[in-house]
């Protein structure tokens, strides 16, 4: 960040070439008056002006300075601004249940104003005085448009129900707005899923991802070939520009390096998608979880006979391969204070609560008894191969019966070595517990899997690592404790406890797992 004396060395420059200052909206003037600097006001948090100059983006701390213009802010009634832009399915349920939970928990009034279809907003207020404090602006369309709005500095927060994508990622850094994907950038506020979804009256129950991929693509035309009746396919999705479209595109059909058939029939909301297949008996769509209305939802299943659905559970730890997380992606910029109270708030315990109760899955961390996890250890021991198999095994049992699991799990990107977007959240989230003393005196295992593919040492050896890269991760995020209090330790398993059949890609990468475990 440059404060004012980085303005002054500009402005210094500009006296001594000679040149003339360029006069916009507001001019900000040292308190002697010797120095002055021109531009246009981007914003100001009640503490620091951000002006586009002739030398750039300057961040200027206004108890330096006095301002001039038509532009300036008052000091005297100020109140913080922030703009929000993105996805529908976040904005007009989970968002403003967040924003009056807030206003409630900071003894403050919100009033919502409707605008237009897509626009809103909500005054906080001090009740007793009635003075505005605060005016969070929403327009809610979709995922594209958000960061659209963002990049066209129309926007301070994009909601998103898709991580953001190269191009968007490259431009952002361009603009100054920093690495949006970095894990200070963005933030899970809750927990959804891609859920494939048929009529109630449709005798399929279960689909595998290539399967569903196949569909997607046209490739599967009749619903014999899912072993339904002899009948055509008729594909629904929401609409091209919406997030959880562009993560089928992005998760589904990129991943098994196929094109969406042009047939598809689009939607403009979960709602509407839910009832087009509610009433079509050879109807398939891909919604929201939280919105699937009377539609029948199908486990995802594969060859090797393992079947998962989704479920709060599966959707809070991961288990679940097509969980949606609720992107709130944040630019490296100085937001009013108020704004950044709001942002700290989303992590808190009555947050999370706010989240179940507008029927998303929260990111509390929730502790797992081993007699809940039958079908887990029962794919173990289906898995187990000869006498290593069976040792590793047998350890693994002696070694976590007696701690419970948390719901808390972390995965990595496809091929690499980083976290992906949910697990980097869930480091952030993990710590700030930690730091709050919910495991003081207890003992924590990072538990680290594999998929089978490879030898099983090799596995072995991979799991390890990914188990102590979590560990340093979450220590690193630990900002305001010694972690004195609470045991760290690492322990790994490779391949012996499958979640997914590992003769697909999605298979494999849900595999791929850290855990946490605690006693």
């Amino acid at each position: 960040m440059r404060h004012f004396r980085a303005a002054l060395g500009a402005v210094l420059f500009l006296l001594v070439s000679g040149l003339p200052a360029v006069a916009d909206d507001v001019t900000l003037r040292s308190r002697d008056g010797a120095i002055e600097l021109s531009g246009t006001l981007l914003g100001f948090d009640g503490e620091f002006y951000r002006v586009e100059t002739r030398y750039g983006e300057l961040t200027v701390d206004g108890s330096g300075v006095l301002c001039e213009g038509p532009g300036c802010p008052s000091l005297v009634n100020y109140v913080a601004e922030l703009s929000i832009s993105g996805s529908s399915t976040i904005g007009e349920v989970l968002m403003p249940a967040l924003v009056e939970g807030f206003a409630l928990q900071n003894g403050l009034t919100s009033e919502r104003m409707i605008g237009d279809e897509t626009h809103f907003e909500y005054i906080l207020s001090q009740p007793k005085s009635g003075a505005r404090v605060g005016r969070f602006s929403f327009r809610v369309s979709s995922t594209d448009e958000g960061f659209a709005d963002l990049l066209a500095d129309e926007a301070d927060l994009v909601m998103a129900l898709r991580e953001i994508r190269p191009g968007e990622l490259a431009l952002a850094a361009e603009a100054g707005l920093g690495e949006l994907d970095d894990v200070n950038r963005s933030r899970v506020l809750a927990l959804d899923a891609m859920t494939v979804i048929v009529s109630p009256t449709n005798p399929v129950s279960a689909i595998s991802i290539t399967d569903l991929a196949r569909v997607l693509s046209g490739e599967f035309e009749n619903w014999r070939s899912l072993g339904g009746p002899d009948a055509p396919i008729s594909v629904h999705l929401r609409d091209a520009q919406s997030g959880i479209a562009q993560a089928v595109e992005d998760r589904i059909l990129r991943r098994a390096s196929v094109r969406l058939l042009d047939t598809v029939r689009r939607h403009a909301t979960n709602t509407d998608l839910a009832r087009a297949v509610t009433e079509d008996q050879l109807a398939i769509g891909i919604s929201s979880h939280s919105e699937i209305g009377n539609s029948k939802p199908l486990a995802l299943t594969g060859t090797c006979g393992f079947s998962l659905r989704a479920n709060r559970l599966t959707i809070k730890t991961e288990d679940y391969p097509l969980t949606a997380p609720m992107f709130l992606y944040v630019p490296a910029r100085r937001l009013p204070k108020l704004a950044r109270e709001f942002l700290a708030y989303t992590r808190t315990g009555p947050a999370q609560i706010i989240s179940r109760r507008a029927g998303f899955v929260d990111q509390a961390p929730e502790e797992i008894a081993l007699n809940v996890q039958g079908d887990r250890f029962a794919n173990a021991i289906r898995t187990a191969e000869g006498e290593d198999g069976l040792e590793t095994l047998k350890r693994m049992v002696d070694t976590l019966s007696p701690l419970r699991r948390l719901s808390t799990s972390f995965r990595f990107e496809p091929g690499a070595a980083r976290l992906d977007a949910q697990s980097r959240s869930n480091v952030q989230h993990l710590a700030h517990t930690i730091e709050a003393g919910v495991y003081d005196g207890r003992q924590m295992v990072f538990v680290g899997f594999s998929d089978g593919a490879g030898p099983a040492s090799s596995n072995l050896d991979i799991a390890h690592q990914r188990a102590h890269a979590v560990k340093t991760a979450v220590e690193a995020a630990v900002e305001t404790s010694s972690l004195s209090q609470v045991h760290l330790s690492t322990d790994a398993f490779g391949e012996a406890m499958p979640m997914a059949c590992d003769d697909t890609r999605w298979g494999r990468q849900v595999n791929r797992r850290v855990e946490v475990w605690v006693r």
